[in-house]
């Protein structure tokens, strides 16, 4: 499944930075899936309707990552989150940036379509870009991407 989030890709990247370890995961709290009620013995006194959790923490799929992860990855068919992310966390490496605003995994039908109602009536969280004016010339800087056969970055 995959996560639509407002996460500041700048404060997560400088969080990275300032720890100086190989890698930094995404630490969201899920939206509750079902309504909260509190009780005084049968009487409810408060109820809210699909509550962000307010305990817990789960990976939000968000990542900063140095090239000395290879380490971690034993072959093509490794699952990072399972065994190259619980030896990094038993050595230390692993840290995690706590992202206490918008996320919302996508890995039903419902979820897509509440995801998709938000974007259509413009209140979507995570859309924190402005369109750019075609006309104006502008470019966008060209991406690199990490190729692990090369010392390029």
């Amino acid at each position: 499944g995959d996560g639509v989030s407002d996460v500041n890709l700048d404060k997560l990247i400088a969080f990275h930075k300032s720890h100086g370890k190989l890698a930094t995961m995404t630490a969201v709290r899920p939206p509750a899936r079902y309504g909260h009620i509190e009780f005084d013995g049968h009487r409810v006194v408060d109820f809210t309707e699909k509550p962000q959790a307010s305990e817990g923490w789960i990976n939000g799929a968000f990542f900063v990552l140095e090239p000395g992860i290879k380490d971690y990855i034993d072959g093509d068919d490794v699952m990072f989150e399972h065994a190259p992310m619980q030896r990094l966390a038993t050595d230390g490496q692993l840290m995690a940036y706590r992202h206490e605003s918008f996320w919302q995994c996508m890995d039903t039908i419902r979820e897509k379509h509440l995801l998709q109602k938000l974007w259509d009536s413009g209140q979507a969280p995570w859309k924190t870009w402005e369109l750019i004016d075609e006309s104006s010339g502008y470019r966008p800087p060209r991406l690199h991407r990490f190729r692990p056969d090369s010392d390029a970055a």
